[in-house]
């Protein structure tokens, strides 16, 4: 089997790692905080101490950062995966970052006889648990179909949409649905509560109709418990929002409703919530931080 490296063992990281050891793949690993690949390396994964160290002992490396300022790094740095990798090996940036710097990888990649692919995913810490991401792809059809087998190892949905750039293109489309999913089912649970109705049961009821949707399904039975931990981190969304909104003005459109929720989202992380979870949203109504 390929020799897989994986770089970032966060939320969404550690699960998909786990799931590539129990499919029997040897995996490497790298974290900027060393200590949060304790419980990866527990169950099999080997430690390396650079991402040049992955990517030596590595047939693909897959990266899963914070920001496209860490992709930088990791990828251009010097003890980055350039300065290892060769043309025996398949990069794939499944970061949520921009499309230009997904093609300038590939193009790097191109120039070196590296193949690349921008590999963002949707589905949350859950999806990342049960192994049911969607992962959007960017790149040539040859170097998808080498590694579609392993990113269906944690992935429910795979699909190539096109070259270089449009994985990430692909992810800024399904966050803008997110950002109006996301403030639709605040605001529903907003007005049913100030409407002294049994949210339990609206959420119910609404949830098997047409309104029917992800963020209700998943994040309005947290918001009940007060569980405002993070499946996906109010700072990374503010980020996610920012590259779509950045995309938006490069294509020459107005995205006024993910305008707004970007503006509610940075004022919730300003607030001191940018490591809740999105469904974080509600505290900028209910508590005692409540302004709207």
């Amino acid at each position: 089997m390929e020799k897989i490296g994986f770089i970032g063992t966060g939320v969404m990281g550690s699960s998909m790692i786990k799931h590539l050891l129990n499919a029997g793949y040897p995996v490497r690993v790298y974290n900027r905080t060393k200590s949060r690949a304790d419980a990866v390396v527990s169950e099999g994964a080997v430690w390396c101490d650079t991402p040049a160290a992955v990517t030596a002992q590595s047939d693909i490396v897959i990266t899963m950062v914070g920001y496209p300022k860490d992709v930088e790094e990791t990828y251009f740095g010097e003890s980055g995966i350039f300065s290892k990798a060769d043309d025996h090996h398949i990069l794939i940036d499944m970061t949520t970052s921009t499309p230009t710097l997904a093609r300038k990888i590939a193009a790097l990649g191109k120039e070196r006889g590296v193949r690349t692919l921008d590999a963002p995913v949707s589905g949350g810490d859950k999806g990342a648990q049960n192994g049911t991401l969607t992962t959007m792809v960017g790149g040539e059809e040859g170097t998808f179909d080498a590694v579609k087998g392993v990113l269906s190892v944690f992935s429910s949905k795979v699909m190539l949409q096109g070259p270089a750039g449009s994985g990430q293109h692909t992810k800024m489309a399904n966050q803008i649905m997110v950002a109006g999913t996301m403030t639709g089912m605040t605001e529903l649970l907003v007005y049913s509560k100030a409407a002294g109705l049994d949210l339990e049961r609206v959420i119910e009821q609404v949830g098997s109709g047409s309104a029917a949707n992800w963020s209700l399904t998943n994040y309005a039975p947290r918001i009940l418990k007060d569980d405002y931990s993070a499946g996906f981190f109010v700072k990374h969304f503010v980020k996610d929002l920012k590259i779509a909104l950045d995309e938006a003005d490069k294509l020459g459109i107005d995205l006024p409703a993910t305008r707004q929720a970007a503006q509610l989202y940075e004022q919730l992380a300003n607030k001191g919530f940018a490591d809740d979870g999105t469904q974080a949203l509600v505290k900028l109504w209910w508590g005692e931080y409540a302004e709207i």
